[in-house]
């Protein structure tokens, strides 16, 4: 049975200049379910760089929070333009369980197109096979979203999407990152996670 005050860390990246050389304000937000915050933190990545897996890495394993989480939450699996998540990298590195949100099926045809532009194509691509398979998860039976989930079985994963869309049908730890992130760099929120 999945306790309704789950510890969910969500990562969401703020708004960037495409193709610039910036670092971007990345934000986690640690959620008890999908009913309040419990803690904040924050990195920065470089848009179309390839840090964000390590940073993110370092950042969930030295917070003093580590002990109490129990899944990390990404809106997809790229931050600051192609700056590529692997998944599986940060789930065996520590040891916390990952569930990739998507609120659209994502377009795998155009994201190796837009990859192919990199050196290191091999490597980001690496990133997107890392995140499995993509399947669907109904929300209030009516919305759905699409979610690619490793460290933790389907049903579960499920479940915990489920229990963490109080708001809306995206679940709260990813949603609160976004508004944070977006509110940071513009100075107000906007745009929906």
């Amino acid at each position: 049975m999945l306790k309704p005050e789950i510890r969910i860390l969500g990562f969401d990246d703020s708004a960037f200049t495409p193709r610039s050389k910036e670092l971007v304000p990345v934000i986690g937000v640690i959620f008890r379910g999908g009913k309040f915050l419990d803690g904040l933190l924050r990195t920065e990545v470089l848009v179309d760089g390839n840090d964000a897996t390590e940073k993110i890495i370092k950042l969930v394993n030295s917070t003093r929070h580590k002990q109490q989480l129990k899944v990390i939450m990404f809106d997809g699996i790229t931050m600051a333009g192609f700056n590529m998540i692997d998944v599986k990298k940060i789930f065996e590195e520590t040891g916390l369980p990952v569930i990739v949100i998507n609120r659209k099926l994502p377009d795998l045809a155009k994201v190796k197109k837009g990859l192919k532009r990199f050196e290191d194509f091999e490597e980001r691509w690496r990133a997107v096979e890392n995140a499995g398979k993509i399947k669907e998860c109904y929300i209030k039976d009516f919305k759905k979203v699409y979610y690619q989930n490793i460290g933790i079985d389907d049903a579960l994963a499920r479940e915990v999407i489920k229990l963490s869309c109080t708001r809306s049908y995206i679940p709260e730890p990813l949603r609160i990152a976004h508004i944070i992130a977006t509110g940071i760099v513009k100075g107000e929120s906007y745009g929906r996670a």
